[in-house]
């Protein structure tokens, strides 16, 4: 028995009806979302999409990293990526402990030094969504103008509400 049977059972029945939708690796609606990791997200559902309309980038606090814009970069010249959304949310971890603290919580509890790495946790979210949006809006590898916003989702209502408009 191991700790992924669980998943791999659900996968095997899945496959047993699974038919290819032949649906291309290009973003159909010309999408590319920025989210959290939270699992109290289902995108697709959050937008009115469906599988293949857009390409989804999620981390911890839906920062925009060095790898998250490698990704975008890959999206838009190569995926179809023609706007791009970052998603961040009510009620987030991020935003409710400092790196300093998730280091001395992981060290407390799980005896482990993470101090080499950069959490990027969020101080005050409204102004990290302008700073995640604006590293996008001025990588020199993405194409100028392409549309950029940034939008908080209530997890407690489901409505997303735009907070860095499209310039």
């Amino acid at each position: 028995m191991t700790s992924f049977d669980d998943v791999l059972a659900a996968n095997a029945d899945h496959a047993r009806t699974y038919t290819d939708t032949g649906l291309p690796g290009q973003a159909a609606k010309g999408l590319g979302l920025v989210m959290c990791m939270d699992s109290r997200i289902s995108p697709l559902e959050m937008l009115g999409l469906q599988p293949g309309d857009a390409k989804i980038l999620r981390n911890a606090g839906a920062r925009v990293t060095g790898d998250v814009l490698r990704t975008l970069v890959l999206a838009v010249h190569l995926l179809g990526v023609e706007r791009v959304l970052v998603v961040g949310h009510t009620d987030c971890r991020m935003t409710k402990a400092t790196d300093e603290q998730v280091h001395e919580t992981i060290a407390a509890g799980a005896g482990v030094d993470t101090r080499s790495l950069h959490f990027r946790t969020i101080p005050d979210q409204q102004r990290t969504l302008e700073h995640d949006v604006q590293r996008i809006r001025s990588s020199p590898y993405l194409p100028a103008g392409l549309p950029v916003a940034g939008s908080i989702y209530d997890v407690r209502t489901g409505r997303l509400e735009v907070v860095v408009p499209e310039v």
